[in-house]
């Protein structure tokens, strides 16, 4: 409750009250008198009548407290917001943009300028961050569902929450600077429904190198038993082959027609080169060795995966009644294949570019159930082993008596 109370140290009032939530006291120069007392409550009952019609300002009758400043600046915020007085969102993106864009791959920033430009700006371009409702994010989303793309598929949840993945950052960003509870809050992303590898056999693989246009032979063995990813094999330089170590460097990645630095801290190792994968390069070298590119074109440059996939890989599946399966597989299958030979899961892991086992075991293990002992098979072993092999003469009887 709001009292004129007495500092003991000077006998000076000051005010005792509440106001947003926060207890509030504030010095005078005021005596304790009777009369200073009845000054003082007079005012202070003005005071609390303005805040509970909701227009008291602080500054007006405290003007050199410290407070006053805090409480000014929460209501002009607070006035902002109910005068749509924040930004729009196509003006607010921009700038959150050219702040972010510093910290990405060049990779990344063109994909979220074209979330923006392609799907966020023109559903909420002209409206307020401050003023966009959870109501209208769920909609989007909902309309999102019902997009086609050129192939006459629905968007999947994977693409819809990645188109939604910089709505949530900039509306988040926008909340902490206009003081608002971002509509964001509480929503999910929608469930990815697990996608599973599909590798090759080794009996596969073979035929597939056996049948391959002889000028690619060597890029997919090298696909096929490093486990290099697209950007990667596409980006591999031959001052990153080192075959008196035997080693592969990655270092980079092409990426969009240009060479970026890897992904992530663990993507930058090397590879072990297996007999079949130096021979293959050993034999690159004479047909590229010249450039700086080891699998490139005859002008020298890059391959561009595209092409490759469509013009070489899809026909050669077809060709040899493969199921459809991209290129990517081939990295799943130098893993099934590591793991089956049983090699150290951690070593598999650091020529995959992980920083952990987990998703190793995750994702591939179900393909070597021994190696892993997922199958039931050891312990059916110890119970035999205990069981069968330790049954006591009076055991043996009580059996044959039966």
């Amino acid at each position: 409750m709001a009292s004129i109370r007495v500092r003991e140290a000077t006998q000076k009032l000051f005010f005792d009250f509440q106001f947003q939530g926060k207890r509030c006291r504030e010095q005078t120069a005021l005596e304790n008198t009777l009369a200073n007392r009845k000054k003082l409550e007079t005012i202070l009952k003005r005071i609390e009548a303005e805040i509970t019609l909701g227009t008291f300002e602080y500054h007006k009758y405290f003007p050199n407290s410290p407070r006053a400043q805090e409480f000014t600046k929460q209501s002009e915020v607070r006035r902002s917001r109910e005068a749509y007085d924040t930004p729009l969102f196509r003006e607010f993106s921009q700038d959150w943009m050219r702040e972010m864009k510093i910290q990405w791959r060049k990779s990344h920033a063109l994909t979220i300028e074209g979330t923006l430009r392609n799907y966020l700006v023109p559903e909420f371009g002209d409206k307020e961050v401050g003023h966009i409702t959870k109501k209208d994010i769920l909609e989007f989303r909902a309309s999102l569902a019902k997009v086609t793309t050129r192939s006459k598929k629905s968007l999947s949840a994977s693409r819809i929450n990645k188109i939604m993945m910089p709505l949530r950052m900039i509306l988040s960003e926008a909340a902490n600077r206009f003081e608002f509870t971002s509509p964001y809050l509480g929503i999910k992303s929608l469930k990815v429904p697990r996608s599973d590898v599909e590798p090759f056999s080794l009996e596969e693989v073979r035929l597939i190198l056996a049948t391959v246009r002889a000028d690619f032979r060597n890029y997919y063995t090298v696909r096929f038993f490093t486990g290099l990813r697209t950007g990667e094999i596409d980006g591999l330089q031959w001052d990153c082959v080192d075959f008196q170590r035997r080693q592969i460097l990655v270092r980079q990645a092409l990426v969009n027609g240009e060479i970026e630095q890897t992904k992530t801290d663990g993507s930058y190792r090397h590879i072990e080169m297996p007999q079949l994968v130096y021979d293959a390069l050993k034999d690159q070298r004479k047909a590229t060795g010249n450039n700086t590119f080891v699998f490139c074109n005859g002008a020298g440059n890059p391959l561009e995966h595209n092409n490759v996939t469509k013009r070489v890989w899809y026909p050669l599946l077809s060709h040899l009644g493969l199921r459809k399966r991209r290129p990517y597989q081939t990295r799943h299958t130098a893993a099934t294949l590591w793991l089956a030979a049983g090699e150290n899961p951690e070593w598999i892991a650091r020529q995959m570019g992980h920083t952990t086992t987990e998703m190793l075991f995750r994702v591939y293990s179900r393909y070597v159930p021994n190696l892993t002992r997922r199958d039931g098979s050891a312990f059916e072993r110890l119970l035999i082993n205990e069981f069968e092999a330790k049954v006591t003469p009076a055991e043996e009887a009580a059996s044959d008596e039966v």
